[in-house]
């Protein structure tokens, strides 16, 4: 099973899910039914924003120097403005 029929799956299993509290299929006591299964749409989208704002604030955290890279680069750059500089090119 692919990562797309997977995704799919969850979704259709949990709306469904989520259709059937709604609908009243599932009996439930008078509050939760009336104060909370009508917003979890909201909450669910809110919380997984929250995730993927804290996943990328930790990537950022975490996110490694390469000073090797940073020197491979800059050379690279150099080569490059010498190239042009013969080609009568003013990248300065």
């Amino acid at each position: 099973m692919t990562k797309a029929q997977q995704a799919i799956s969850l979704a259709l299993l949990v709306s469904s899910v989520y259709l059937s509290l709604y609908l009243q299929l599932i009996p439930l006591p008078t509050l939760v039914q009336t104060e909370i299964i009508p917003v979890l749409p909201f909450w669910a989208l809110v919380s997984f924003g929250a995730f993927l704002l804290f996943k990328l604030g930790y990537g950022v955290l975490t996110f490694n120097d390469v000073p090797a890279a940073h020197a491979e680069l800059m050379k690279e750059i150099d080569v490059a403005r010498k190239d042009l500089r013969s080609k009568g090119v003013d990248v300065d």
